[in-house]
């Protein structure tokens, strides 16, 4: 099923989804207005805290009929205060313009109709004046936000857009607008085709007003003689369908919505068991982003329940337990979808699209956790998966990440296919840059040693090991520790710091240098303390045992340089080596010794 196609299908289970024609908007303030057009008592302020600021609700109005960028195009019965007030904060001569607009076009549209809210609110257009506004004294707070009005007799249950009346006449204004006749692409049907399509919004960093999906707007991108929409027949209710779900699900509080790298990632289940569709949307979101804490003191009990239970199957399932074992009702008949959307000028770009059945995406995600993991493990368990690409990143930020890197990055995981190698290297970029190997880095490359170059890599440190980067990693940590040793274990900088890169990518040039040094720090600790010179010494021959073989033992033990490979075996033998020296005390002794 296609992405359009799907997300117009996932519009029928929507909950409290506006109607065909309709736009949830952000509403502010309501003008309660008498029969006779007059104002009834102060606006009425609909907004409520919502954290730090104070946030309308969003209601279900009339859809722009087309979209407002530089042109002059009110909306019908409610629009912002530039509109319907002529007020804003910023007062310029359009904004004389908008309400003088706004007013023409309801006189236009309402002039014969007879319907008591209509005549309310054209004679409170008639007789209104910007100028009023200051001397009302009405709330400041209204300027700028999205308006509605209301007679006074049910201003608490109905706004003038909600009235019958206005109902059908902007099923009738709708119908109006001349459209072209034909299949829909999405829906299979003849209907009318959307000229243009209704814009997206809460795409990071595209455009506020909304970009777009599918749009012609130029000659370039036309063919055959058709203009506009026209290319790529999609029916107005299928347009309205698809972008009314899509802006919903990018909201920050939707449930459906990620942010991976530069990519607003959004995700939808479809199944006939609607409490189905909602599990597997669940589990994806703790999969992805760790999901709600069950235990934070603003999730009511039910909530909390219902967030341990899908944390007890996801503990289950990264254990690597079958679907069909944890929810057997998830394991089939539950399709999956996972869109990541990414600003490009006007338009959006598509990062990745996934659609299956949701047991093989469990499948992929327990395969990449098997890939992920590593001895010692993270310290704050799994991390989200935004978190792994901050590795990647210059300074560890996140809108540093490369943009396609975590687009390739989401794929890979969802479909199971390789790793891209652009994760390889920039990982390697950054332990050379900042000489930084923790357990996040360790796993990314055995995550790509396992995957990509189908190695056996393993989860904790391997003493069987031959890989020669995964000795040298090794060998490369014991020297850091011999002369941390050496020096009383209070080094401002070690030779990591100083070698790590030269290290893992010529270890020829570096490692002499290094066997000297270690050589005499050895000395050292033979004098100070013997017991540890002795597993120390011992450790660092039977690393070299392992490099030089027994039938050449003239052969040059350190090569000329180490591929990509090589190198990333060796930071994984660097993190194991280095994390067995925090498993015991730095000054244990083997049984018996004494210093």
């Amino acid at each position: 099923m296609t992405i359009l196609a799907s997300l117009a299908k996932a519009y029928e289970r929507l909950p409290d989804a506006p109607p065909f024609g309709y736009a949830r908007v952000e509403v502010g303030f309501c003008i309660v207005l008498q029969s006779n057009g007059n104002v009834a008592f102060d606006p009425v302020d609909l907004r409520l805290l919502s954290g730090r600021k104070m946030r309308g609700p969003k209601l279900a109005v009339p859809a722009p009929l087309t979209q407002r960028t530089s042109g002059i195009k009110p909306n019908f019965l409610w629009d912002k205060s530039a509109y319907s007030l002529g007020v804003t904060s910023k007062p310029s001569d359009r904004t004389e313009l908008e309400h003088a607009k706004f007013v023409s076009y309801h006189q236009q549209v309402l002039e014969h109709q007879s319907d008591e809210g209509f005549l309310a609110l054209l004679a409170f257009l008639e007789r209104w004046n910007a100028d009023d506004f200051g001397s009302l004294n009405w709330a400041d707070e209204l300027v700028d936000c999205n308006i509605v009005f209301a007679l006074e007799s049910e201003y608490k249950r109905c706004f003038l857009h909600q009235r019958p009346a206005a109902i059908a006449l902007w099923s009738d204004l709708m119908v109006m607008q001349p459209a072209l006749d034909a299949t829909c692409l999405v829906l299979g049907a003849r209907g009318r085709i959307a000229d243009s399509h209704p814009p997206i919004k809460g795409v990071d960093n595209a455009q506020s007003s909304g970009a777009f999906i599918v749009s012609f707007n130029d000659d370039a991108y036309q063919s055959y003689g058709h203009s506009s929409g026209d290319n790529a027949p999609v029916s107005e209710a299928a347009a309205f369908a698809y972008t009314t779900v899509l802006n919903r699900f990018l909201e920050r509080d939707s449930g459906h919505r990620l942010q991976i790298g530069d990519a607003s990632t959004v995700f939808w289940a479809d199944a006939s068991d609607m409490k189905a569709a909602a599990d597997a949307e669940a589990i994806f979101a703790f999969c992805m982003d760790s999901g709600p804490q069950p235990s934070s003191e603003d999730i009511e009990i039910e909530d909390k329940v219902a967030a341990r239970s899908i944390g007890d199957r996801l503990e289950r399932i990264r254990q690597g337990r079958p679907l069909v074992e944890i929810a057997p009702k998830l394991a089939s008949g539950v399709r999956f979808y996972v869109l990541g959307l990414a600003p490009n000028a006007a338009r959006l770009s598509v990062r990745f699209y996934y659609a299956d059945d949701f047991g093989v995406l469990v499948t992929n995600y327990q395969r990449f956790i098997a890939d992920m993991r590593i001895e010692p493990p993270p310290r704050d368990g799994y991390p989200p998966l935004w978190r792994y690409l901050q590795e990647t990143a210059v300074l560890g930020k996140r809108e540093n990440v490369q943009p396609n890197l975590a687009g390739e990055w989401m794929r890979s995981i969802l479909t199971g296919t390789n790793y891209p190698m652009t994760l390889m290297s920039s990982v390697l970029t950054r332990i050379r840059a900042d000489g930084r190997i923790d357990a996040l880095r360790a796993g990314i490359l055995k995550a790509l040693l396992i995957r990509n170059f189908r190695e056996k890599a393993p989860v904790g440190f391997d003493p069987t090991i031959t890989n020669r980067g995964y000795l040298l990693g090794r060998l490369f940590a014991l020297y850091e520790e011999i002369q941390r040793a050496a020096l009383g274990g209070k080094v401002n900088a070690t030779i990591k710091d100083k070698f790590y890169g030269s290290a893992s990518a010529t270890p020829r040039k570096v490692f002499a240098v290094l066997d000297g040094g270690s050589s005499k720090h050895l000395a050292k600790i033979r004098k100070t303390s013997p017991g540890w010179w002795f597993r120390l010494d011992e450790q660092v021959r039977g690393i070299m045992d392992l490099m030089v073989p027994s039938d050449a033992p003239d052969k040059d033990p350190f090569p000329v340089a180490l591929s990509a490979k090589e190198q990333a075996w060796f930071g994984l033998g660097y993190h194991h080596q280095r994390s067995e020296f925090f498993k015991k005390a730095t000054n244990s002794l083997p049984e018996g010794e004494n210093e």
